[in-house]
């Protein structure tokens, strides 16, 4: 009888065999992908790029400008106007809003009052994603409460009325500034010339907003009504208050674009009239590239104004930045004597200036609050932003300076106006490290990605490693693929879902600490403290909460299964917070990634050699200190701000800022990132 041939056993397929590696080797290519994801964040400012018009239709500086010193110096004429009024006894505080609406009227526009009562910015956990919260104020209210918008339109003689553009000057009724009365001048200016031209195509409304409530809150009222059915139930008071305010609303077409216009009271030391442009909206959104590019390209190219973007003024002093810069600079001429196309290098100046604003929008959209009143409009999916003029003048040169930039304005409403569409062509996820200059998400998101693809890798590593009792050392193969037939996991899994779990039970809390009368912060960052404590060991108590899997399992697997199951979960919180805040995901992994991938059960030193016995544990504590949330905040505050300037109860604030604001980062801080720092300690202090 024959014999059978033993089977041919197949090689597995190139992927598989791709994975087993990297899988078997996740030491060495977690090392090189950190590093490697850090250094691409590094060099961002490097990699940026000119920014440029995408959309030809909007042909910015193609038209010469309309606006004239006649207009200018009507502008100027209601600037005195406003500052006279101003400066007499004020009682009601309507005498500014009848004077704008009695100046609309008589360019032939249609004008209304708003009226709206403060907000309330309580902490409310089923209000995130949402925007501020809504909620009116209608208790111990007296008619100074009520906030009056003043509301212009101009109907588009060639237009049909679906489309608008939203001209934004922020004042306090109760007492305005010179800044806030140059705006109105401004706006007035440009609002006489619409008036009268005929190439418009889209409406034109004017929002004399009162921010005695707060910027944000008097354009978010507004907003909410325009886009609503709702007025603010204030009908039954209106004739009480004020019975010469009117009460009815009028709206305009959709809105293509917002500008906010600010004038700064005060002058920085600058050569030029400085323009500063803010565009962050909650939750990291920002508006297209090519409403940044329009500005900035008029501003400088047209009216001769210094634009400029925030950034962070600290680091430009920062020694370690300008060597990094040097290094670079040195690099780049070294590539171009090897290849004079190579376009590789950047002054030590400029890399240093770019860093700087970099680090600025990466950390003001990481934060996920709005840097100003334009936030209110992206809530609503309207591109605005901010425009913030610092002149440089003498009293003389008022009206010059209501000239330059009124005609500033008359060129970006022209190029909206010749937009058929919404913008769309540009970019919506990037990072500024000038005016001129961007990094795209195609470009920034390289270093995120280098940053979490370790976390998969050591996760099934680890895995593998404590489920697989006999591992085979010879092969390739030697760390397979986990299956799933063995479950011991189950109780690791069980102890992250319960830190997770008290993790919720964390981020409440501050609900109920809110309602104490005449607390401080400190002493409601010591209570959060406390609470989150107690009941942490409540929940240890729980039986079966975070015990060992089973008696048969050696302990040597138990922490590895643990790390493992940790790591899988912070991989998943950062990419789910990558779609909701990129930039939040981006400083997340940078913080997270290493403290999750290098801590280790500190027993495991005692078999080590005394050297790098001592040197692990001081980085796995060193590593594990600085992932604390309040420890990160007050060392990057001491660090920005001067230590001298932080206090116990600084994290409360900010936290409640995030909290205020329905902030993505608080959701982040509060069931990402620390519950993965607790498992973290967990597998530090695990008994090996």
């Amino acid at each position: 009888m024959a014999e059978t041939e033993p089977a041919v056993k197949s090689k597995p397929r190139p992927i598989m065999r791709i994975s087993l590696f990297l899988v078997s080797h996740s030491l060495l290519f977690s090392v090189v992908c950190c590093t490697a994801g850090i250094v691409a964040l590094l060099i961002l400012p490097l990699l940026a790029k000119n920014t440029y018009i995408s959309e030809n239709a909007l042909m910015p500086g193609s038209a010469s400008p309309m606006l004239s010193n006649d207009d200018a110096s009507d502008g100027y004429r209601f600037y005195n106007r406003i500052m006279d009024l101003d400066a007499k006894t004020t009682i009601a505080g309507n005498e500014i809003p009848e004077l704008i609406a009695e100046h609309i009227k008589e360019l032939d526009g249609e004008v209304n009052y708003h009226k709206f009562l403060p907000i309330s910015n309580k902490f409310h956990p089923l209000h995130f994603f949402l925007g501020p919260d809504a909620g009116i104020i209608q208790e111990n209210f007296t008619c100074s409460s009520y906030g009056i918008n003043t509301v212009g339109i101009i109907r588009a003689p060639r237009g049909d009325g679906k489309e608008a553009i939203v001209l934004v000057t922020p004042y306090n009724s109760t007492k305005i500034t010179t800044g806030e009365a140059l705006s109105l001048g401004i706006a007035y200016s440009v609002f006489s010339l619409l008036s009268r031209v005929t190439w418009l195509a889209k409406d034109i409304i004017w929002l004399a907003s009162d921010s005695k409530h707060g910027e944000y809150a008097a354009v978010s009222a507004w907003l909410r009504d325009y886009n609503t059915l709702s007025f603010g139930d204030l009908k039954l008071q209106d004739e009480m208050c004020s019975p010469s305010i009117s009460n009815g609303f009028r709206r305009a077409g959709t809105m293509a674009a917002a500008l906010i216009i600010k004038v700064a009271d005060s002058s920085m030391e600058f050569e030029k009239d400085n323009l500063k442009i803010y565009a962050e909206a909650s939750n990291g959104q920002m508006p297209n590239l090519d409403l940044i590019n329009i500005v900035n390209y008029l501003a400088v190219h047209g009216q001769g104004l210094q634009v400029r973007v925030e950034k962070i003024w600290s680091l430009l002093d920062s020694w370690w930045l300008k060597i990094l810069g040097q290094l670079l600079e040195l690099l780049g001429s070294v590539a171009k004597t090897l290849n004079p196309q190579w376009k590789f290098g950047i002054p030590v100046a400029d890399y240093v200036e770019g860093s700087a604003t970099l680090a600025s929008s990466l950390y003001n959209q990481a934060l996920g609050v709005p840097t100003g009143p334009h936030g209110a409009f992206r809530d609503y999916q309207v591109d605005a932003i901010t425009m913030e003029i610092s002149p440089k003048f003498y009293s003389s040169q008022r009206a010059l300076f209501l000239l330059r930039v009124g005609r500033l304005i008359e060129g970006v409403v022209r190029s909206v106006n010749n937009l058929l569409e919404k913008f769309h062509q540009s970019f919506f996820l990037y990072l500024m490290t000038s005016p001129s200059r961007f990094a795209s998400v195609g470009v920034y998101m390289i270093a995120f990605a280098l940053l979490v693809a370790p976390l998969p890798l050591v996760a099934t590593s680890l895995f593998s490693d404590a489920s697989n009792s006999k591992p085979e050392k010879d092969e390739i193969s030697s760390k397979s693929l986990p299956t799933f037939t063995s479950w011991k996991w189950l109780s690791a899994a069980k102890t992250v879902l319960f830190v997770h779990l008290w993790s919720a039970t964390v981020t409440l809390l501050p609900y109920f600490i809110s309602k104490i009368p005449n607390s401080t912060p400190s002493f409601n960052f010591l209570s959060w403290i406390e609470l989150s404590l107690a009941s942490f060991l409540f929940m240890y108590a729980i039986p079966g909460s975070f015990s060992s899997s089973s008696t048969t399992q050696p302990q040597r697997n138990e922490w590895a299964l643990l790390k493992s199951v940790t790591i899988a979960a912070a991989f998943i919180g950062l990419c789910l917070m990558s779609v909701i805040n990129f930039a939040t995901a981006e400083i997340g992994a940078l913080l997270l990634v290493p403290m999750c991938l290098t801590v280790l059960p500190l027993r495991l030193d005692l078999k080590e050699k005394p050297v790098r016995a001592f040197v692990r544990r001081a980085c796995n504590v060193l590593l594990v200190f600085l992932g604390f949330p309040p420890i990160i905040f007050l060392l990057l505050k001491g660090a920005l701000d001067g230590f001298s300037s932080v206090g116990f109860g600084d994290f409360w604030n900010w936290a409640e800022s995030l909290w205020a604001w329905n902030s993505a980062t608080y959701i982040y801080m509060c069931m990402v990132h620390l519950p993965c720092w607790v498992l973290c300690i967990r597998t530090l202090l695990h008994r090996c």
